[in-house]
């Protein structure tokens, strides 16, 4: 179901639902399951925020509940007056069972990631290593533009040379042969084509004047091969840690642009508005694996959010089992935990809306959540 035409409204809509309650199940299912392990006791199971909807069940004393906010979910544990992580059986229990209570929620998020890369990857197969360099990207105005390449293409030889895997290759001929002319042969839809490119001077989009190449990123061509179950999911391991090392680099980055450390990365950050959009755009891009992806990115991201220490998430509660831990099991006054994260989330609120906002102007401004496609 590749090359889908752009997805109606309502199409999105239950692809982006389905999308977020699979996220949200997972992710409370990890805290729920944990829980029940250790012997802790659970209230409320709940899909959506409060207000409650409907009862769906009751069972061993747990309500399984949805409710009429359908941008989260929540686990209520036992005890008069328990909110979320307020009071209760889940503050009363050990700051070592708190911890993998807390951890095992953004930790389902990841082996959820993990589960959809490698499924794609037995489905679709696994890249191999193939002859020949894969353009990228080719920047304007630049002798590869000139020479009219085009992303996509694959460069067989170059200077009369088979390029075969040596990547290499291709700096070395644009610092041996500046302002020469080089014949190429690139494979493009299938088809072989001669053309000729000469190296020298270019500028790349952000006004850094190179004074010798071809003006393209590229790098290896890969195609994808047929991979066994064990191979396909050996894949998506490495993969999966690849792409999270990604993400923390570029979580990195922009907490760096923020404090004035480094420059600000490209791109912003988008809230359900854009996810739900972005749902739209990947379907209509890359058809139903390419929704997978999008939902296994979307996990990873949950993943790493969630433990971050900000008040009112994961990573924060956390972060006060640590110190209780440190503090040799004296607890912080309930009441005052309980501010910090009341605080938090509202902050946490307050920054959704003005996302929702800045989502909602784009979508009127027509500008897609993925970039230029």
């Amino acid at each position: 179901m590749e090359n889908l035409p752009i997805p109606s409204g309502v199409v999105t809509l239950i692809a982006f639902f389905v999308m977020l309650g699979l996220l949200v199940l997972v992710h409370e299912l990890g805290h729920f399951l944990t829980a029940i392990w250790l012997g802790i006791k659970v209230d409320e199971f709940g899909l959506g925020y409060p207000p409650r909807a409907v009862t769906l069940f009751e069972r061993n004393g747990v309500k399984y509940t949805l409710n009429w906010l359908p941008i989260g979910g929540f686990v209520r544990f036992g005890g008069e007056g328990e909110t979320l992580y307020g009071v209760g059986s889940l503050a009363q229990a050990a700051p070592w069972k708190k911890i993998l209570v807390l951890v095992a929620g953004p930790l389902m998020n990841l082996v959820l990631a993990f589960l959809i890369f490698g499924s794609l990857f037995a489905v679709r197969g696994v890249p191999r290593d193939a002859d020949g360099v894969r353009i990228d990207r080719v920047f304007a105005g630049t002798p590869a533009a000139t020479a009219g390449l085009q992303a996509g293409d694959i460069i067989l030889e170059l200077n009369n040379q088979t390029i075969g895997r040596n990547v290499d290759m291709v700096k070395q001929a644009a610092q041996n042969n500046s302002s020469q002319t080089l014949p190429l042969v690139v494979l493009r839809d299938s088809q072989r084509l001669d053309l000729s490119v000469t190296p020298g001077e270019w500028t790349d989009e952000q006004g850094v004047t190179h004074p010798n190449g071809f003006g393209f990123s590229y790098g290896p061509n890969t195609e994808m091969a047929a991979a066994s179950l064990p191979e396909a999911f050996g894949y998506g391991f490495k993969y999966t840690w690849n792409v999270l090392g990604r993400f923390i680099t570029g979580l990195g980055q922009m907490l760096g642009g923020l404090i004035g450390l480094n420059a600000a990365p490209p791109g912003g950050v988008t809230g359900v508005v854009g996810i739900a959009r972005g749902t739209g755009e990947v379907i209509a891009r890359d058809g139903w694996s390419g929704f997978w992806q999008w939902t296994a990115l979307i996990s990873l991201n949950l993943f790493l959010v969630n433990l971050l220490p900000i008040p009112a998430l994961d990573g924060s509660h956390i972060m006060f089992s640590l110190i209780e831990m440190v503090r040799r099991g004296k607890k912080i006054p309930p009441e005052k935990e309980a501010m910090v994260h009341a605080v938090g989330f509202m902050m946490l609120m307050g920054l959704m809306l003005i996302i929702t906002v800045s989502d909602v102007a784009n979508w009127i401004g027509g500008a897609p959540v993925l970039g230029g496609q």
